[in-house]
């Protein structure tokens, strides 16, 4: 159940309509997703997230976009957002991801949690070789 209503027609305000314009160009699409019209209920806020996410996932950079896609799947089972779990499982898809990729993403997943919660448990230090900072 959603903490607010999205705004009823948001791209009668002018800022809400240039960033769903600018999504749609980016993506080559008309389809603006869910995340974007409840958003818009903030232009302000709207806009940031937009810059952010279009400098980050749109923008050519060392990473495949494919394996953003998979790391942005990671985080969002990782947080338990379901939301961003099915968008950035369907762009990954759209982007060539296989069910084999998939399948070993969500291995890793599933063996990072558990290790990092025995890690925490444990309280295990660092090892002086892993930690930049140490001395050499």
């Amino acid at each position: 159940m959603s903490t607010i209503a999205p705004p009823p027609n948001p791209e009668s305000n002018p800022r809400v309509k240039a960033v769903f314009d600018d999504i749609r160009a980016t993506r080559k699409s008309e389809f603006v997703n869910n995340m974007w019209f409840w958003l818009a209920f903030d232009p302000d806020l709207l806009e940031r997230t937009w810059a952010e996410v279009k400098a980050v996932m749109a923008t050519p950079s060392a990473l495949d976009p494919l394996v953003k896609e998979m790391l942005y799947i990671a985080v969002s089972v990782t947080n338990g957002c379901g939301y961003c779990i099915h968008s950035h499982t369907a762009a990954a898809k759209a982007k060539g991801m296989s069910e084999a990729e998939y399948a070993d993403l969500l291995r890793v997943v599933s063996l990072a949690a558990k290790t990092n919660q025995l890690a925490t448990a444990l309280q295990v230090p660092v090892d002086p070789a892993f930690d930049a900072t140490a001395q050499r």
